[in-house]
């Protein structure tokens, strides 16, 4: 396993701090407004994020999120069939630069909503005074809002992307490794989310088995949703193209964030089954509390100290265990 986390596409601290630590694997959202640069739809634009990152020292081995606005897909508008051509250029450039993971999502929004994953909170006191992120599905403050798409609108225009998408996907060899919905509840501010379920991800594969359509195996929102974590790996085994490594305490209606050494779950054991199911590819530290000293404008999840913290933890996990751990 390729121990990854997701930095920004344009050097800062975290860059140095993440080699500091011993992070050799990165993956980066290359949006415009985080870039600088074109779209990466445009070789060029992408080639120089690749460039940066080998420059300090990492290795980009995928993409994650939305690298452009992906709402006329999401919601079925006019313009889709552009976007869905600018999307397989996309794929075509990753491939030639070797850059062979993409986790992308399907969690449409409505206007106004600054994210597609959602929290109510992101100060919450934790462990040492650390600030975490949580959420409570009670208090979502456009929850009664209208607008939104029906859950088959949803699948309807799902199926038309992937359709797409995926033979493309498949021709160049580019796993599209998709992500659930986080949090996995079925309505959020009005509209449908249909990635929650493990129901879901089995009609995901029936709409395209092709095996690069792959799964992003974000952990703390498949422990959020029905049944059990591990059962739930095993199901997916043969699609795990990424997994995302953190914990949560409480329900999808109602949880918080944890350090990776302080929540309720067996993290060893998760590492352990990964292993046992010949997942060998990134595991990315996923969201942490921030941590004193740094800068309150940072993403909530992702201050670098806690998920360096993470790391740490991970790799003498895996020591302890005798699994290789890049």
């Amino acid at each position: 396993m390729k121990i990854t986390l997701l930095l920004p596409p344009k050097p800062d601290a975290s860059w140095t701090l993440a080699v500091q630590g011993g992070v050799r694997f990165a993956v980066t959202k290359a949006a415009p407004s985080l870039s600088g640069l074109a779209a990466p739809f445009e070789l060029d634009a992408l080639r120089q994020v690749q460039q940066r990152f080998a420059e300090a020292g990492l290795t980009l081995v995928g993409l994650e999120g939305d690298q452009f606005d992906m709402s006329r897909i999401k919601l079925g508008q006019p313009g889709r069939q552009e976007d869905v051509e600018r999307y397989c250029r996309m794929l075509e450039n990753m491939a030639a630069l070797g850059i062979n993971l993409l986790c992308y999502n399907f969690m449409a929004r409505l206007p106004g909503q600054a994210h597609d994953w959602s929290r109510t909170r992101i100060d919450l006191p934790t462990r040492g005074g650390a600030l975490t992120t949580a959420f409570n599905l009670a208090q979502v403050p456009i929850a009664n809002a209208t607008g939104g798409l029906t859950a088959e609108q949803l699948w309807k225009n799902y199926q038309w992307f992937i359709e797409r998408v995926m033979p493309h996907a498949q021709r160049v060899d580019v796993k599209m490794a998709l992500h659930p919905d986080d949090p996995p509840v079925p309505v959020l501010g009005g509209m449908a989310r249909i990635f929650g379920t493990m129901d879901a991800f089995h009609r995901a594969y029936e709409v395209s088995p092709c095996p690069c359509n792959a799964v992003t195996f974000c952990q703390a929102n498949f422990m959020l949703m029905p049944g059990d974590v591990a059962a739930h790996a095993k199901a997916l085994a043969k699609r795990i193209a990424f997994v995302h490594w953190r914990d949560v305490a409480g329900t999808a209606t109602d949880f918080h964030e944890t350090f990776h050494d302080d929540g309720p779950h067996d993290m060893v054991a998760m590492i352990k089954l990964y292993h046992q199911l010949g997942f060998t590819g990134p595991i990315r530290l996923d969201h942490a509390p921030l941590m004193h000293g740094e800068p309150e404008a940072w993403m909530p999840g992702y201050g670098i100290h806690g998920r360096l913290l993470g790391a740490a933890y991970l790799r003498g996990i895996a020591r302890g265990l005798g699994i290789a751990m890049q």
